[in-house]
């Protein structure tokens, strides 16, 4: 019965080494901004007060308040890699309690122009899976910490949706566009792949398959990290351009303004949050 007794128990902490072994978090009182690229985080950088920069294996994190916010807010370059480990390094710095990702993104939805919004309510890795001769299938990553499958969607933490909602009704957006019309706002699925979309035939197959809204080239890839660690988070994109042939002179006329808007939208959630 002793030797039994032992048996079992040693069974049960080799079946729960991950768990034992993984970390738990525990987060402060600050609010993570992230953008990809320099236009991304410029509003939020100058409406930082008492700012101070932190140099972590060479990623510039900027810390201070944004109104009653503590805030750090950080560029992690372009792509699903360089988001991952940008963010790893401020999850593990900083600990933030909420995780928001303000940027431009290619408009998958057939309503949507130049400066117009997704709130993502769920983000999609549409690059991760399987390829056969005949099709490629997209499937669900998995965590490595307790082996057990993601999600195929990582869904929108509600808090964060709700109030970036309410934030938009309230939101002075810059207009594109010969008619000057007010950016339309969709809360919709934002989907992420390591390509910049700049085809119909792709834009039109995300579109079909997915249900998809937008395309980036990060944030389901900083959703899954947020997800994994229990980080409410949110990913907010304006969009630059179509993805179709035409983008990539899209972006270079619409991409300042399309980064304002959605970090501008982001700002009059911060001030919306307790």
């Amino acid at each position: 019965m002793y030797f039994l007794r032992w048996k079992l128990l040693f069974i049960f902490l080799l079946g729960n080494i991950p768990l034992l072994f993984s970390q738990v978090y525990s987060p402060t009182s600050t609010i993570a901004l992230v953008g990809a690229m320099d236009e991304e985080i410029e509003l939020l950088q100058r409406s930082l007060q008492h700012s101070k920069t932190k140099i972590i294996h060479g990623i510039p994190f900027y810390t201070g308040k944004i109104g009653k916010q503590k805030v750090v807010i950080l560029k992690t370059g372009i792509g699903k890699v360089n988001a991952s480990m940008a963010v790893a390094f401020l999850l593990n710095e900083f600990r933030p309690k909420q995780l928001i990702f303000t940027g431009i993104a290619g408009g998958l939805h057939p309503d949507l122009e130049a400066g117009d919004i997704v709130i993502g309510k769920q983000t999609l890795q549409y690059d991760y899976g399987q390829a056969t001769n005949d099709s490629t299938f997209t499937r669900s990553t998995r965590n490595p910490m307790t082996k057990q499958l993601n999600p195929l969607y990582f869904l929108a933490d509600s808090i964060l949706l709700t109030t970036a909602q309410e934030a938009a009704k309230r939101t002075d957006f810059q207009t594109l566009g010969t008619n000057h019309r007010s950016p339309k706002i969709l809360t919709g699925t934002i989907v992420t792949g390591d390509l910049l979309v700049t085809s119909e035939n792709k834009a039109n197959e995300l579109r079909r398959k997915f249900g998809a809204d937008a395309t980036e080239m990060e944030g389901a890839a900083v959703a899954q990290i947020c997800w994994q660690q229990k980080v409410p988070c949110l990913v907010i994109r304006s969009m630059s351009d179509k993805a179709d042939s035409k983008a990539r002179d899209s972006i270079e006329n619409f991409k300042q303004v399309a980064s304002y808007n959605s970090a501008h939208l982001l700002l009059n959630l911060l001030g919306k949050l307790p």
